[in-house]
């Protein structure tokens, strides 16, 4: 331990590298969950959608709303958007409709098909989150303790975003 280091604190190398495994783990638990949800639209029989868009249609839920919403807050990138929100009209998941003040701007929202596929991921994401608490994989406290984190490091890169120096 050198002199310049606080008891109980990690050596700037020594975060850098957690803070790599981390951002790492983030990539691949998001991969994850993609295949976890193409697993189970699999057994489902939902072979017509793919992975991303079911989670579009669970975001979008019972709101209307347009891809420029969507992007607002941080869901998807503007061009993949666009795109899945297209692929999902075609297959009849999602109605839209132009708005009638800016004429660019398209809304939309689910239809019964959109519904049901979003209770589906629902119904996955409940009977996840029971079997983590029931085999106590993990506990409400630690789960709060990361959601919290994961909230600071969002906040500070959306500011690195804004404000770079």
């Amino acid at each position: 331990m050198t002199v310049q280091q606080d008891i109980g604190r990690p050596l700037r190398g020594e975060f850098l590298a957690r803070y790599l495994d981390n951002l790492a783990l983030l990539e691949r638990l998001h991969r994850l969950m993609l295949d976890v949800i193409k697993d189970e639209f699999e057994r489902l029989g939902l072979m017509d959608i793919n992975p991303v868009q079911a989670l579009l249609l669970f975001n979008i839920a019972d709101q209307e709303v347009t891809a420029g919403e969507l992007k607002t807050r941080g869901y998807y990138q503007g061009s993949n958007v666009s795109y899945n929100l297209k692929k999902l009209v075609e297959l009849g998941y999602i109605h839209h409709k132009r708005c009638a003040v800016d004429r660019r701007s398209v809304r939309v929202r689910l239809t019964a098909e959109g519904l049901l596929v979003r209770d589906r991921i629902s119904e996955l994401f409940a009977r996840q989150a029971n079997t983590l608490t029931d085999e106590a994989i993990v506990d409400f406290a630690t789960l709060d303790t990361v959601a919290r984190t994961l909230k600071r490091i969002e906040r500070f890169w959306s500011d690195q975003i804004r404000y770079i120096y």
